[in-house]
């Protein structure tokens, strides 16, 4: 009998054989060598099965059936798949041990369970445990191969996961749906997420922005030239600015105080993947999906990174070795010249910005390997580069800087300064060749009291600056900067994928956001397809890098609130979920309770929503349609989907393309009361499903007239009295028989204007910033604005 290795996927278990067993012979569907028989699962093998397994009745969607909550959930394999299941099956009678080589980690531990629960195999099983892919890991973590009775409380939190997600997901979109005669996608995460985005975009438009001057002054004392701003209550009358300007502008004056602080700045924190996510995000425009894509094929295809999908920033002692011998791998590559100029006494196991063994749990910080870059793809080469600079600068001292901040005084008026002189770039200097990136100090409609640090006018400069405090200075100009209060900024998917880390808490404190950690929205393996999935049910679209929230999602939003389950769109009571599930993983709580609140939950949603008042079908608008050029799947099962979580495919398990991935529901013809079940749940778990009418699926839903055109805002054109309502390629007045020619076309001007952009086009005369095509092709930030109300002709302004 041999032992059989079963990985997750076909590249992991031929980078297992070639590992271990070079000379195994090739089966197609496995690898077979003396010892060993090496086979693989495709992502999720088996799944949760539909409600109409457990009885008939089922297939019709009916609120009075709710809730569905089996006594026991039953799995069915993933027909697409089905074959590669049964070749395990028959490997496993021909073995006497197996090995979970699946990824080290929750949903690999749940995907080997599954397999293993509904092949009904008995055999002891041993547990590979590793963080990257190149042959000396795999050698290691087989000498080193773990009992797989240590992971049975990982096991139990990953199927307590899976089954609470299938029972919210399930349970409340076909409530919501039935209810309303809308498709209404929700889940135990992705509805929390979209609420997150929903109270942002209501308090953008509840904003009201406000002038306000800021007052520098321009000082000079021998050689030595300074800025300062004036320091006192916000200015927001003109005249009160220009009087003060005249006040102090010609003036002697002196300095109050004079201070001089040494400061450093050290190395910021090896990636985890939401903190690569982000960077990508902001620094490439990556969708946090594409990160998530690119570091797993730098992980499995060129195995030169480590195990991507962590929650870590540090790595533990016995990583500080593999560290060394991976700068010195770097010195044979276009990094020499930082390799050279490195230090690695600086990486040690003392240092606790790298090491902090009680910070690594399941996996440590995203490392280069031993393996040598190549035939990387340009944007493979991007998250590389973030990577391995991130790694260099812990072996660069910090960069040392001398903080000047001076209080000078003129006419009685206070000024301050802030000068940052840099003294040394250390760890700067790796990313002294890239574009420094702007940092702006505007109001964001905080208090009118700011703290000191946005009060004071500070500037970095890379030249000797120091004053004399015992002499004068003289006030050469003064001038006033007039300002307007901002809004709170749109989430981008890097902004959102913070906010989902700290539970949607905005926490600036990097220590308390490391304390959140454990009760985030989702996991770092699993936000990408949460984002991706609300732009798959025509929830959020993308405004550039912008996530703006559709009519449909905002009202899926407020009737949740509504039906009285405000807990299904909070963030931090999902977070304190999350939190208890890694309860779960590490055997500090008892799955069977927590399984037992969610069926209580579940329980009261159905009640509430039961109980609701039908909305309207012209509140839902027309944001279900796919955005231009996507293209909708023909076919979709919600077999195996946890309905309201990531599933393989959510979890970048399957080669699909973009457009498949970001395809939004679209109308299509009659279907059956199943194939309306499998939409929803395709949808709640990650799935891109063909959406079907809830109110065609059967009798159970009573049909009901097709939706009118939700009204955007009063006509423009003077003496109309019309409304504007969207079209098919613009948007045009509603009196349009009485002859009013006003039209606004979609892409009239080099952006795909939304709902939303228009509704404020009409209120404002102009859209917030957003991405428009400039005069050469190239995408840049600007506003849409109404040239003439009368025609309803665009123009852009930058």
């Amino acid at each position: 009998m041999k032992t059989l290795i079963i990985a997750e996927k076909p590249d992991m278990g031929r980078n297992i054989a070639a590992a271990i067993d070079p000379k195994a012979k090739n089966h197609r569907s496995y690898l077979e060598g003396e010892q060993y028989i090496i086979t693989w699962a495709i992502g999720h093998l088996v799944g949760l099965a539909e409600p109409d397994a457990y009885d008939e009745k089922y297939k019709k969607w009916n609120i009075h059936d709710l809730p569905i909550i089996p006594e026991q959930f039953k799995l069915l394999p993933n027909l697409k798949t089905k074959d590669q299941l049964k070749v395990i099956g028959d490997l496993a009678k021909r073995s006497n041990l197996l090995i979970n080589a699946c990824d080290a980690g929750r949903e690999g531990q749940h995907i080997f369970s599954l397999i293993q629960r509904y092949l009904k195999l008995k055999h002891p099983v041993k547990r590979l445990w590793i963080s990257d892919l190149t042959p000396e890991t795999i050698r290691k973590g087989f000498a080193e191969l773990k009992e797989g009775v240590e992971y049975d409380n990982l096991t139990k939190a990953a199927r307590a996961r899976s089954e609470a997600d299938w029972l919210i997901g399930m349970n409340g979109s076909r409530a919501f749906t039935t209810k309303h005669q809308v498709l209404l996608s929700v889940g135990r995460v992705q509805t929390p997420v979209l609420a997150l985005l929903y109270d942002r975009q209501k308090e953008i438009e509840a904003f009201s922005s406000h002038t306000f001057y800021d007052v520098e002054a321009y000082f000079q004392q021998g050689a030595a030239e300074y800025r300062g701003l004036w320091q006192g209550d916000r200015l927001t009358d003109p005249e009160k600015a220009g009087a003060l300007v005249n006040k102090v502008k010609g003036k002697a004056g002196t300095i109050q105080s004079y201070e001089v602080k040494d400061t450093k700045e050290y190395p910021f924190k090896l990636y985890d993947l939401t903190l690569l996510q982000r960077e990508a995000n902001a620094k490439f425009g990556f969708s946090a999906k594409k990160t998530l894509d690119v570091a797993q094929a730098l992980y499995e295809k060129h195995k030169v990174i480590s195990y991507p999908r962590t929650t870590s920033n540090y790595v533990t002692e016995s990583n500080i070795p593999e560290m060394h011998k991976a700068l010195q791998q770097l010195r044979g590559t276009d990094y020499r010249s930082f390799v050279e100029a490195a230090d690695p006494q600086l990486v040690h196991k003392n240092n606790k910005a790298v090491c902090n063994p009680a910070k690594v749990e399941d996996h440590h910080a995203i490392l280069p390997t031993l393996r040598t870059a190549k035939g990387l793809a340009p944007d493979e080469a991007k998250v590389y580069d973030l990577i391995v600079r991130r790694f260099l600068a812990h072996f660069y001292p910090a960069a040392e800087y001398k903080v000047h901040t001076v209080l000078t005084e003129v006419e009685r008026e206070k000024f301050k300064t802030t000068v940052k002189q840099l003294i040394s770039l250390g760890w700067k200097v790796l990313y002294a060749d890239q574009k420094k990136e702007k940092t702006t100090a505007k109001s964001r409609g905080k208090s009118e009291k700011e703290d000191d640090d946005e009060k004071a006018a500070e500037e970095e400069v890379t030249t000797p600056f120091n004053l004399d405090r015992t002499q004068g200075v003289h006030c050469v100009n003064a001038i006033a900067k007039e300002k307007e209060t901002q809004p709170p900024k749109a989430y981008t998917e890097g902004t959102l994928l913070k906010a989902m880390e700290s539970a949607g808490k905005q926490i600036e404190d990097e220590e308390l956001r490391d304390a959140m950690k454990d009760s985030g929205l989702g996991t770092p393996a699993t936000r990408a397809a949460i984002i991706e999935r609300l732009k798959q049910v025509g929830y959020v679209v993308m405004q550039g890098k912008r996530i703006e929230i559709t009519t449909k999602g905002r009202m899926a939003v407020e009737l949740i609130r509504g039906a009285g389950v405000e807990l299904l769109t909070s963030p931090e009571m999902t977070g304190h979920w999350e939190r208890r599930l890694n309860e779960i993983a590490r055997g500090a709580a008892s799955d069977e309770t927590f399984m037992q609140n969610v069926k209580k939950f579940t329980l009261s949603i159905v009640n509430k929503v039961r109980v609701q008042r039908p909305a309207a079908k012209q509140a839902f608008g027309t944001d279900a349609e796919p955005a231009k050029g996507e293209k909708p799947k023909r076919k979709s099962t919600a077999r195996g989907k946890a309905a309201g979580e990531p599933s393989q495919a959510g979890r970048g398990r399957r080669k699909r393309s973009e457009a498949e991935e970001g395809a939004a529901p679209k109308r299509a013809p009659r279907r059956t009361a199943a194939a309306l079940e499998a939409a929803v749940a395709a949808s709640s778990a990650g799935e891109a499903p063909t959406a079907v009418h809830p109110q065609r699926a059967t009798e159970t839903v009573p049909p009901s007239a097709a939706a009118t055109r939700e009204a955007l805002g009063a006509c423009p054109r003077p003496g109309c009295g019309g409304h504007i309502i969207r079209g098919k390629r613009g948007y045009g007045c509603s009196a349009y028989k009485s002859g009013c020619k006003f039209v606004i076309w979609k892409e009239g001007v080099g952006a795909a204007l939304t709902d939303a952009a228009v509704a404020r086009l009409l209120k404002q005369g102009r859209t917030d910033t957003m991405q428009v095509l400039g005069g050469n092709g190239v995408a840049v930030e600007g506003r849409i604005v109404l040239r003439d109300p009368s025609t309803g002709e665009l123009s852009v302004e930058r």
